[in-house]
């Protein structure tokens, strides 16, 4: 009986754990394990297929290794060119210059690209990418159940009594909506609103940094914060405010479901077949639109919106993650 081994790589995993990747790098870890599925995170080991998660200059090394030993590289299209795009400063010099030509390259290069929506995926097909499947990244529910010490914990740490809060989580991007957030801030001063995530100020883009600064007196910034404080957040506040413009799915989003916080998203394209407004989420197009929308949740019983979410995340389990990736490892290696 065949017994698969995979490498899942990611280089410099410590400078990316705060981002999506780092998350999906703990998800892949838990899924495979679900599905029985042996890894590991050495490349100088002996396994069967590669999957590589980063698009850095070692990455690429190992794939032309990989090609020559005939070892099947499944590449994941955690990003599209369209979402490194109003990210980091001088973002639009590394797109020209740097990630255009490199992320293609990987993809190019792979037997399978695995992406996790079927938005990012035809974004990348359209790219010339022939092979690419979705599967999402996944989310471990049980990981997010309720827990009273962690919201005592979050309560604590930012000294809240019975206040409104309304949080938001990623990096201080432009793309990520962090002005938009800002403005609907200023919109409702009545409210509280927490923004998890930071960025170097080296990389910070300088519209975003004088924000920042000059942000309304009602909006706290942490910084990146982890365990049970952010889980806390999550159970805790009125409504998770998601403004961002573009995403390959949206990682703390499926967290906000996990946690049946009421979740806040962009109407963008990315959550167009697994989210619906009024359904499992709610949704909006302007700042006037996300405060009005806040002001309903608070207002109105959501529990079975809230439900209906809290079941998306269930469907997004890692256990259900770790078999369609088995199925995918299995795929490409019998076409080898």
């Amino acid at each position: 009986m065949f017994v698969m081994k995979v490498l899942l790589y990611f280089e410099h995993a410590e400078g990316i754990k705060q981002s999506g990747i780092g998350r999906a790098m703990l998800h892949q870890m838990k899924a495979l394990k679900s599905a029985g599925i042996e890894y590991t995170l050495d490349p100088k080991d002996t396994y069967d297929i590669a999957h590589i998660n980063t698009y850095f200059f070692n990455s690429r090394r190992l794939i032309r290794k990989l090609k020559k030993r005939g070892i099947p590289v499944v590449c994941h299209g955690h990003s599209t060119l369209e979402d490194f795009k109003e990210g980091f400063r001088c973002w639009k010099l590394a797109y020209h210059l740097w990630y255009k030509h490199i992320l293609l390259w990987f993809y190019r290069h792979a037997d399978l690209v695995v992406t996790p929506t079927e938005y990012s995926k035809q974004l990348i097909k359209n790219y010339g990418i022939k092979n690419v499947i979705a599967i999402s990244n996944g989310i471990d529910v049980n990981e997010y159940q309720y827990n009273e010490e962690a919201i005592k914990k979050f309560k604590e740490k930012f000294n809240i009594t019975d206040e409104k809060v309304i949080m938001g989580v990623g990096w201080p991007f432009n793309r990520k909506g962090i002005k938009d957030f800002f403005e609907v801030a200023r919109l409702r001063p009545n409210y509280k609103f927490i923004w998890f995530g930071g960025l170097a100020k080296i990389l910070t883009q300088h519209n975003i940094l004088k924000a920042i600064k000059h942000r309304p007196n009602n909006v706290i910034m942490p910084g990146y914060i982890k365990g049970d404080v952010i889980k806390g957040a999550y159970h805790y506040a009125s409504c998770m405010l998601f403004p961002s413009y573009e995403e390959t799915e949206g990682i703390v989003a499926l967290e906000a479901l996990a946690c049946k916080c009421p979740l806040l998203i962009r109407d963008i394209g990315v959550y167009k077949n697994w989210l619906t407004n009024n359904v499992n989420c709610f949704k909006a197009n302007n700042n006037e639109e996300f405060a009005n929308k806040i002001d309903y949740i608070l207002a109105n019983d959501n529990k079975l919106i809230i439900d209906n979410g809290y079941q998306i995340a269930v469907e997004k389990n890692l256990d259900y993650i770790g078999s369609k990736l088995k199925e995918a490892y299995l795929s490409i290696y019998k076409g080898k």
